[in-house]
């Protein structure tokens, strides 16, 4: 017999209360903050016959507008508040060293455009760069462009992504992000004037284009829903954009696009690309109303890339070659490959992944062995120049080379404890200079720290590389605090760079690594196949054997050692967590991506169409099947967990807030022990943090405090179990 719809009613409306003070009800008399314990309202979710139900699927809200999650979130930001209590003055002074380590007055290497002599520059106590330029060389008078701190006036959130100026140096467009959810509004500065034009493109990309006389801006507009950037949009200068005309529209919903202007400045070019499928589409930078013709036709499985001299084509291509080879082709038959000439074969031990063309050289870098190597190539005799050195922790890349005409190459160095060198080549007669080399305040010393790579055995018997850092006094008998990272997916690799945030951590004993695992491309392309797909469990137990290894190596103390990633790096803690808890004492994910099943089945979501052939498509039952086993959302169980600290952004929209928001709600919900479990919502960030130079080291001092804390207690309750 069904109750009155008047009791139902009212049933109803007292469920949803008591529902409802689970969350709002957040302190008892004494003001303590209440644990956050979040309602189960069951979502049902069904496909190849399997049920899921998620208990905590209301926490999604696209609107970033409801009150009852908002409330939910700022609880769960008290609560880490109130748990970090212990930890507040270590927190602060941790920061204190961190700001402490920046030049206060920091500039940029100047690059020649046009004209002019670009660069930013920061002030002391500020978060965002003045962009400037001088005309003709670096003695003549300073022109400021832009000012970033006057732009994010007003603004939580603001990020300067991109700032292209006309080649009559004129006009200069910039990508302005005021929210961290990678959508751009573009404004036009008019130099003779001083101001924006009226001209204001919204809802777009940072990629910008111009054509070569300066009056039309090609830039990309993003879908609202899934925020692909898939319409390519030409702007006429001082016209509305209700006029811009779709000069492109991608329909391939798995294909991302981008847009840049050649280094030889003679064509726009747009990329379009998926996980293991590219294409390249040109137009004359000279006749800016015509149409982007095809270099080649997008094959599944082709990815290749290319840079243009004159009349003839370098293309980096993976047709025939697993690890990239080189080959050249004219412009006008390029589209059929059997007229491609070799000019770079495939090695079996290394990776070619990025290439720069200049008058008479082409540079190369290249992974090998877990490193990142540089070298040019004397196109009129095939000599070789190598310009890294013989540093095995050491990271190079060509960088700022925006001009082709020439036989000067910029690139950089750096190291886990070496901050960025800018050095500057002559690759004609060997000269090197060195234009800049990042200067650290205070007392770092980079000759106190030591970095080392060292090989892990994987239980399949492949060997996986790891690159540490240290300071010299530290002894490596396993008795130090050990913090290991790991990435390893979408082939992007994790190469060792300076953050002085990190000499924290190593000044307090910490001994730092970097698991070179699968899924990442740092022993070549099929690294990265063995981590992806049907084979993406190997990223996680190489991450696994790579802590054990440190472990067993007496690297890190067993009891004190730490993990952290973030994004798909966060799915890797996730499996971690499921997997090896033991492992651990504490982990910290980063806009952790963990609830891979459900987000991966709504293609509503951004970057989920174009990363199928990166996870699988969960709509196939073998790729469900394989996902849901490894999803950390799904696979969490009642268990003892290492301690947690779990970050994210509510305008993220690569990693949505909700996904880790429902993670800590289900593992508060299914530990067995009481270690602290927290999470941190930045309520005016997206997925790269909080904006601006000086934020960013609030979120790596909140970190590096909760892991030093933790390192701390455990080393105290040794000492007292020793004295007993």
């Amino acid at each position: 017999m069904k109750p009155p719809i008047l009791l139902t009613l009212l049933l109803s409306l007292l469920a949803c209360q008591a529902d409802h003070n689970d969350v709002l009800i957040t302190r008892d008399k004494s003001g303590e903050i209440h644990e956050p314990i979040a309602a189960k309202r069951p979502h049902i979710m069904e496909i190849h016959g399997d049920q899921r139900v998620d208990d905590y699927y209301w926490l999604r809200d696209d609107s970033r507008t409801d009150p009852e999650i908002l409330a939910y979130l700022e609880h769960e930001n008290d609560w880490t508040a109130q748990e970090s209590r212990a930890s507040r003055a270590l927190h602060a002074a941790l920061y204190d060293e961190m700001v402490g380590r920046l030049s206060p007055e920091e500039s940029s290497v100047p690059i020649r455009m046009g004209n002019y002599w670009y660069y930013d520059r920061f002030q002391a106590g500020q978060d965002f760069a003045i962009y400037a330029r001088r005309a003709g060389n670096l003695e003549a008078e300073e022109e400021i462009l832009l000012d970033g701190n006057a732009r994010a006036d007003g603004h939580e959130f603001y990020s300067m992504a991109n700032l292209r100026p006309s080649d009559d140096g004129r006009y200069i467009a910039v990508a302005e992000d005021f929210m961290g959810r990678r959508i751009h509004d573009i404004r036009i500065l008019d130099t003779q004037s001083g101001e924006f034009l009226p001209d204001q493109l919204a809802g777009a990309a940072p990629d910008l284009a111009w054509s070569a006389d300066g009056q039309y801006l090609f830039y990309l507009r993003r879908d609202p829903q899934t925020l692909l950037a898939k319409f390519v949009m030409r702007h006429q200068i001082g016209t509305s954009s209700t006029s811009d005309v779709l000069v492109y529209e991608e329909t391939d919903d798995t294909f991302y696009t981008s847009l840049f202007r050649s280094r030889s400045g003679a064509w726009l070019v747009l990329q379009h690309s998926e996980t293991t499928t590219t294409e390249t589409q040109i137009l004359s930078a000279a006749n800016p109303t015509g149409d982007f013709r095809s270099v080649l036709p997008r094959e599944a499985g082709h990815e290749y890339t290319v840079e243009d001299a004159g009349e003839k084509l370098y293309i980096l291509t993976n047709w025939r070659a697993k690890n990239f080879r080189v080959m050249t082709a004219n412009i006008g038959s390029a589209a059929d490959k059997n007229q491609w000439q070799e000019l770079l074969p495939e090695a079996e031990d290394s990776l070619l992944d990025g290439m720069t063309t200049l008058r008479d050289w082409l540079v190369l870098e290249e992974q090998r062995d877990g490193q990142r190597k540089i070298w040019a190539l004397n196109l009129a005799n095939n000599e070789k120049i190598y310009l890294d050195s013989d540093e095995i922790a050491s990271a190079y890349w060509a960088i700022d080379n925006v001009n082709s005409d020439t036989n000067v190459l910029r690139y950089l160095q750096t190291s886990l404890t070496q901050p960025a060198q800018t050095w500057q080549v002559d690759l004609a007669t060997g000269t090197r200079r060195l234009l800049k080399a990042v200067r650290v305040p205070g007392d770092f010393n980079p000759d106190h720290y030591a970095t080392r790579r060292v090989d892990v055995v994987a239980r399949d018997g492949e060997l996986i590389p790891v690159t540490l850092a240290f300071h010299k006094n530290t002894p490596l008998n396993g008795s130090a605090p050990g913090l290991i990272y790991g990435y390893g997916s979408y082939g992007s690799s994790t190469f060792p760079y300076f953050n002085p945030a990190l000499i924290s951590l190593l000044d307090r004993g910490f001994v730092y690594a970097i698991a070179h695992i699968r899924g990442g491309q740092e022993k070549g392309r099929a690294w990265y196949e063995a981590g992806k797909m049907m084979n993406k469990v190997n990223t996680f137990t190489d991450f696994i054997d790579a802590t054990a290894g440190l472990q067993d190596q007496e690297i890190f103390d067993s009891a004190r050692t730490y993990a952290r990633g973030g994004s798909a790096g966060g799915l890797l803690m996730g499996a971690v967590l499921n997997m090896a808890p033991h492992l651990y004492d504490g982990v910290i994910a980063a806009v952790p991506f963990v609830d891979v099943v459900t987000t991966m089945l709504d293609p509503s979501i951004p970057l989920t169409t174009g990363e199928w052939n990166e996870w699988g498509d969960p709509r196939e039952k073998a790729a469900y099947d394989y996902m849901l086993a490894y999803s950390p959302y799904d696979q969490v169980v009642e268990k003892a967990y290492p301690h947690l600290l779990v970050t994210t952004g509510l305008h993220d929209s690569q990693v949505q807030y909700f996904e880790p928001a429902k993670w800590v709600a289900k593992l508060r919900a299914k530990r067995t022990n009481r270690n602290k479990l927290m999470l941190y919502t930045d309520m005016s960030a997206g997925h790269g943090g909080a904006s601006g130079r000086l934020k960013r080291f609030d979120d790596y001092a909140r970190e590096f405090s909760f892991l030093i804390s933790l390192a701390d207690n455990q080393d105290a309750q040794d000492v007292q179990s020793r004295a007993q």
